[in-house]
């Protein structure tokens, strides 16, 4: 009996192993990679011919067209416009993506369940629908799901379609059709591509349905957002090599006793990293916040001990952020060094500089510092607000009212300047603050900015005495 095309077809599939976290790959499937030590990271991929690769028929979902062969070219003859954005509608969202959305881009969108990853797509799509047609594809919800929760948020739906597929090849198929600009794929992990046999959510899986997707952005100049789950360490489901794949990563970020959430950039090829962009989610959905150094301020009639206002910098935007101290008495033999929102390493180095350059001792003291409102600073310019507010709780003395502070804190007890220093002090400025102690290399000469005191310190010790 002469076999089909398809056996014949799948009797010549060739396969290979790759590594999920470094991209080894083997002919053979292993439990362990010798490239980078991990254990249970190989997935199988096929591996397509040449001749396969470059026929558009070969490729079930594929697209039709004829794509010119790529040739050199020397990038002093390359144009390096600008490229052109769309604004998805929602200005947070625009600032975190870079000024709006460019053509081709591939965004990865992660977050915890129930965080707001698809509300804030769907918005964005239904807000984009006259400027771009778009296409909402879900392998988690139903359809019904999906148009409910846009008629509950109040959304124009007119002009965005929907697809309930999984299989990436009818996915593109589809797309084809419809020709949509912007595509939403919810989740990656729920995808998958009937030239693999592993099971949907697999590191192959996700790998594989990521790069049709990412190739087919690429050559259309369609807008895709894939919405990807997050294991309980925090960081995106499936290979390390999705996030290479893609041009941005946004994480979705905020406490689950909170209304506010908190999109960060931690990878951008169209803008900066680590910007960020401020959300409160309510009734209708996601709302900017206008203003997000207020919500991170406690709002206090008076100041209290063990409190520090700073101004930290994140991504091209100054943030007035309150750091809270607690120390007391422990019990214990080797007392706590307990960071919240900072690393946990720098805490214990500072306390260090703190009894060293500024004789004070916190040996058998419990020191607990935490940032409020769910935000994680990651510059130095937290360290001298940090000491000034371990100070205050331990001598149970506030600060003087309208105070903020940043700098950096040398081993040998100097304060440093930090960048965009003049930047930092008009947002506090803004806010009405009256009184700051910064680097002397920040501080302006005058003494004074926009009417707020600006006291230049060089070593911790003065610093402590200001303060």
């Amino acid at each position: 009996m002469a076999k089909t095309a398809s056996s014949t077809s799948s009797a010549k599939r060739r396969t290979a192993y790759v590594c999920g976290e470094c991209g080894a790959d083997y002919a053979k499937w292993q439990g362990q990679c010798d490239a980078c030590g991990a254990w249970n990271t190989l997935g199988e991929v096929v591996l397509e011919s040449a001749a396969q690769a470059a026929s558009p028929a070969s490729r079930r979902g594929g697209w039709a067209g004829k794509v010119d062969a790529p040739k050199v070219t020397a990038l002093a003859d390359v144009r390096a416009d600008a490229q052109a954005r769309v604004s998805t509608g929602i200005g947070e969202f625009d600032r975190v993506l870079g000024g709006g959305l460019a053509e081709g881009a591939v965004v990865l969108v992660g977050g915890d369940p129930g965080i707001g990853k698809s509300t804030l797509l769907l918005q964005a799509l239904a807000l984009m629908a006259a400027k771009l047609p778009g296409l909402y594809v879900t392998g988690e919800e139903s359809l019904a799901q999906v148009a409910g929760r846009g008629q509950r948020l109040g959304l124009p739906l007119d002009g965005v379609q929907a697809l309930a597929e999984t299989c990436v090849e009818r996915i593109l198929e589809h797309a084809l059709a419809a020709q949509p600009k912007l595509i939403v794929a919810d989740s990656i992990q729920t995808l998958w591509t009937d030239t693999l046999s592993a099971a949907p959510g697999s590191v192959s899986q996700v790998r594989e349905a990521a790069a049709r997707l990412v190739r087919y952005a690429k050559e259309t100049g369609t807008a895709v957002f894939l919405v990807g789950h997050v294991t309980k360490e925090g960081g995106i489901a499936g290979p390390r090599v999705l996030e290479h794949m893609v041009d941005a990563v946004l994480y979705f970020e905020g406490d689950s006793g909170s209304r506010f959430r908190v999109l960060r950039a931690f990878k951008n090829r169209f803008g900066a990293v680590n910007e960020l962009g401020v959300f409160a989610m309510g009734d209708k959905g996601l709302r900017e916040v206008p203003n997000p150094s207020a919500i991170f301020l406690s709002g206090a009639s008076a100041p209290q001990p063990g409190s520090c206002v700073m101004v930290t910098r994140e991504g091209t935007r100054p943030l007035l952020v309150e750091v809270q101290a607690l120390v007391d008495a422990s019990p214990l033999s080797n007392p706590r060094r307990v960071a919240v929102g900072m690393e946990g390493n720098r805490l214990a180095m500072l306390l260090a500089v703190l009894h060293r350059h500024g004789g004070i001792m916190t040996g058998d003291q419990d020191v607990f510092v935490n940032v409020v409102g769910g935000i994680r600073v990651q510059e130095t310019a937290a360290d001298l607000p940090v000491l000034l507010a371990v100070l205050s709780s331990l001598r149970d003395r506030p600060l003087p009212e309208k105070t903020i502070a940043f700098g950096e804190v040398g081993l040998s007890g100097e304060i440093r300047p930090v960048p965009n220093g003049e930047e930092r002090l008009n947002e506090a400025a803004t806010h009405g603050f009256k009184r700051a102690i910064v680097a002397k290399a920040n501080a302006p000469k005058s003494g004074s900015y926009k009417g707020m005191q600006v006291i230049a310190v060089e070593r911790l010790a003065e610093a402590l005495e200001h303060a």
